[in-house]
């Protein structure tokens, strides 16, 4: 009887994937590209251990959010100080300084919590507000992912 096979680290094979995040409903791509950080697409994969892809998001600030999300959502925290709570609104923050900020969190949120491996799959996610990414040298592939998601128009 042959038991089931249990990944290690030095047997996984990582791919580099580029995704285009423009025009891509925020919910439904971070939950494929957290699905793929950890492996789950792989039929390798093993839970305890890291088998996830190097995933590179291009377009961030193209994301799209539907209803009036944009408007409505807001992203608190704290300063540590009394009276120091803050927040801002997910377009206002998507329109500015680091957009590339509300796709890594809606990624971290679908992660497994803090843990080690969890802080290790995470590193593998690289964000970019723009179209340029510096990952050229790792030869990365293009990864459709229209075709995971169905689109509402």
């Amino acid at each position: 009887m042959k038991l089931t096979a249990s990944m290690k680290n030095t047997d996984v094979t990582r791919e580099w994937l580029v995704i285009d995040a423009a025009d891509q409903p925020l919910g439904r791509m971070s939950s494929v590209i957290a699905s793929m950080l950890r492996g789950k697409h792989k039929p390798s994969f093993t839970p305890h251990t890291d088998t996830g892809d190097n995933i590179i998001v291009i377009n961030a600030e193209k994301v799209r959010l539907s209803g009036r999300k944009a408007d409505q959502m807001e992203h608190h925290w704290h300063t540590g100080h009394p009276g120091g709570i803050k927040s801002i609104k997910v377009g206002h923050e998507l329109s500015g300084k680091h957009p590339e900020r509300v796709v890594e969190r809606s990624v971290k949120r679908m992660m497994p919590k803090e843990s080690p491996l969890a802080r290790a799959m995470f590193t593998k996610l690289h964000i970019y507000a723009g179209a340029e990414h510096p990952h050229a040298a790792q030869k990365p592939k293009q990864f459709d992912i229209s075709s995971l998601i169905a689109k509402k128009a």
